[in-house]
């Protein structure tokens, strides 16, 4: 890694352009959300408990990268739906400017090019804004060990705390609810498809974020149809299977 490994999180960087222009700083974090470490309520009997899962506020969250390792790559944009229920509550989005140059690949396969990001803000503006947004929720992902692996070595390097959210994986709940054979992977794409979500993944974030939050909720659904109905019934199925530690970058 050269060493300018994360340069926008050490510089200036450019101003807070494309940034989301709601402040979730100023709303207050809604009493049935778990706050950051804060244990589960327990709640009988099986109807108040299935409330509490429709209660639970998420922040669905998509990450386009440079590549695949947080330790060398570099976010290019973020995403997130925040929902509680069936009710979307707002959206985040933004590119990011990278600090480095974008692979052609990764150009060819997202669209997100030099040129696009160009006034894009620096990560260090962009992951207060996100957290602020993401505040109070259950932080939810496809593929989680991705998307919070470069979210935790993106706030290191970048001298930002990084809230310790519970997480849940909508590859490890799919998993969890599907039948062996339902559906041929379990790729994002695959689901949404298989749930008839409304919007298709295309390897921009966005998108990418709304579709997760469409499987997240039939997974629900299927999680209620099963008979569990407990916020820890969730939690325990969409465990995501290793969350990398908070580790910096090198260089």
């Amino acid at each position: 890694m050269s060493s300018t490994a994360h340069r926008d999180c050490r510089s200036r960087g450019s101003a807070e352009q494309g940034l989301p222009t709601a402040d979730p700083s100023r709303r207050p974090r809604p009493p049935d959300s778990i706050a950051p470490g804060h244990e589960l309520r327990t709640m009988s009997p099986w109807g108040t408990a299935r409330e509490e899962v429709e209660r639970q506020v998420f922040t669905v969250v998509d990450l386009e990268t440079t590549g695949l390792d947080p330790s060398e790559a570099r976010i290019t944009e973020i995403a997130a739906v925040r929902l509680r229920g069936t009710d979307r509550l707002g959206e985040f989005a933004t590119l990011v400017a990278p600090g480095v140059p974008i692979p052609e690949f990764i150009t060819e396969l997202t669209g997100i090019s030099d040129d696009l990001v160009a006034g894009a803000p620096p990560l260090r503006l962009v992951l207060p804004a996100l957290s602020q947004f993401a505040d109070g929720a259950i932080l939810v992902a496809h593929n989680a060990p991705f998307d919070v692996g470069f979210l935790r070595a993106a706030s290191l390097a970048c001298a930002h705390p990084w809230p310790d959210f519970p997480v849940v994986d909508t590859l490890a709940l799919a998993r969890a609810l599907l039948p062996p054979g339902t559906v041929p992977n379990m790729r994002l794409g695959t689901l949404a498809r298989f749930f008839d979500a409304p919007v298709d993944p295309t390897h921009r974030a966005l998108a990418d974020a709304r579709a997760t939050a469409h499987v997240l909720r039939a997974c629900i659904g299927r999680m209620h149809d099963s008979g569990r109905h407990e916020l820890s019934d969730l939690l325990s199925l969409g465990r995501p299977r290793v969350l990398p530690r908070q580790t910096a970058p090198n260089g």
